[in-house]
């Protein structure tokens, strides 16, 4: 009788399967809150969210387009303002006289025009980084910047376009100190529209980011 009894207390295999777990449930409270795991820490307390690096990743990135376009900009107002310069001081008498030819007149009040354009692009930036703010809503800067780049480069590459062919059927004839300055001028020109068309790639960039990101 002792030893039936004694059996008779024995857990079955379904009382086993059906015994609760070890983990108390009852301390657990229905409505806990647990941290996400972007907002969880290491051993140390420091945050380990993935959002720091890409935004000082983009913080970067914006610093050195900026930077960039400045220099390009600063590059495309010298060399515009040395090809006026020496455009507008081309005149030796007679036939070599800057003003008696279209083309140059042309190619002088292109220079012009990208020199005040870049000089003002360059105190917009200068302004802007000093004091944070710009003359241009921020959803429409880069805009008016790719705008601005793509129109005085195709004004630039034009103006040269239109003195080169004049300049070498001068040069064919006679070779002087009027025919090199005005291919010296035509140079510079060429090379402000190349400063010009790479900060246009820069402000293409910024417009494409501020659209699909």
């Amino acid at each position: 009788m002792t030893a039936a009894a004694t059996d008779s207390s024995e857990p079955g295999p379904g009382e086993l399967a059906a015994a609760p777990p070890s983990v108390e449930l009852e301390k657990i409270s229905p409505g806990a809150e647990f941290p996400p795991p972007a907002a969880r820490t290491d051993g140390g307390g420091l945050s380990t969210a993935p959002s720091s690096r890409s935004v000082l990743r983009k913080s970067r990135t914006d610093n050195f387009l900026e930077k960039g376009a400045l220099l390009l900009r600063a590059l495309a107002c010298l060399f515009s303002l040395i090809a006026l310069a020496v455009l507008a001081s081309n005149k030796h008498g007679d036939w070599q006289d800057f003003d008696r030819y279209q083309e140059y007149r042309y190619l002088l009040a292109i220079a012009v025009l990208a020199f005040i354009y870049s000089m003002s692009q360059i105190l917009r930036q200068v302004n802007r980084s000093r004091t944070g703010k710009d003359f241009v809503a921020a959803q429409y800067s880069w805009i008016v910047d790719f705008a601005g780049d793509q129109v005085m480069a195709y004004l630039l590459m034009s103006a040269s376009s239109a003195a080169i062919p004049i300049t070498n059927h001068m040069r064919e004839a006679v070779i002087n100190m009027f025919t090199d300055a005005s291919a010296a001028a035509i140079s510079m020109a060429f090379l402000a529209f190349v400063a010009l068309a790479l900060s246009a790639l820069i402000s293409g960039f910024k417009v494409s980011k501020q659209n699909y990101i």
